[in-house]
């Protein structure tokens, strides 16, 4: 079932965008990431660390980058990582999982590529 989910064979945005959020989500403030995982980047927000710079990579990501990943904090992670979607999810394309795969030299995700794996998977 893991290669039903094209993110697991991808992880580019992790290792491409800064990924920035309210500071309130971290576990001193009563959220879920964890305060050593992050660093301030202004007044309000924080970033993951690895991802404040570049060449960006998150400490979370653990695997290499278009062959196998997984997030380590994966059920403490920031919304900016629950709200980004693979290109095709829900039917919706995704410029952004376009970008950061063609970093990577990965291909952007087809809509027909999607739902083969997903069908491939029940």
């Amino acid at each position: 079932m893991p290669d039903a989910n094209p993110c697991l064979n991808c992880g580019a945005c992790c290792a491409h965008f800064r990924v920035s959020f309210y500071w309130g989500e971290c576990a001193s403030a009563g959220g879920l990431v964890p305060d050593e995982l992050v660093t301030q980047v202004s007044p309000n927000h924080v970033a993951m660390l690895g991802t404040e710079r570049r060449p960006s990579r998150c400490t979370a990501l653990a695997g290499e980058v278009g062959q196998h990943v997984s997030c380590s904090i994966y059920q403490q992670r920031s919304s900016t990582c629950r709200e980004f979607e693979a290109s095709w999810v829900d039917d919706v394309h995704n410029e952004h999982c376009d970008k950061a795969r063609a970093a990577f030299g990965l291909p952007a995700l087809e809509r027909e590529q999607f739902d083969a794996l997903v069908i491939s998977a029940i």
